[in-house]
């Protein structure tokens, strides 16, 4: 259950309105999906988050946009984020991840999930050759 309701009418408020069309500009869709929905409760809010997430996620950079779906899938992971999770991992396959690099994805995940469990178990101290002033 969310911890606010989502407006009745929220393109009703011009900042949403915008916001909420600059999503479907942006992804080529009708689609405005709830994270969008329940955040208009507070427009400015909103249209910060909105556009932190466009500069990152859909602005050309070094990675590509499967990547950075990918990433994001394994931080939301990390983060226990289950709606994050669920909409990144459909965004990353319409990006065109295969089956095979999920598995691949949950597996790195999986494996980071365990040695950085026992890493902070043990308090090892890093290797000084992994400190890029020392290198």
């Amino acid at each position: 259950m969310s911890t606010v309701p989502p407006p009745a009418d929220p393109e009703a408020d011009p900042v949403v309105k915008q916001v909420f069309d600059d999503i479907r500009a942006t992804r080529g869709s009708d689609f405005v999906n709830l994270l969008w929905t329940y955040l208009a409760f507070d427009p400015p809010l909103l249209k910060q988050v909105w556009e932190d997430v466009k500069a990152v996620m859909a602005t050309p950079s070094a990675l590509d946009p499967k990547t950075k779906e990918m990433i994001y899938v394994a931080v939301s992971i990390a983060n226990s984020c289950s709606y994050c999770v669920h909409s990144h991992t459909a965004a990353a396959r319409a990006k065109g991840m295969s089956d095979e690099e999920h598995a691949d994805l949950l597996r790195v995940v999986a494996t980071a999930s365990k040695t950085n469990a026992l890493l902070n178990g043990l308090q090892i101290p890093v290797d000084p050759q992994f400190n890029r002033e020392t290198s």
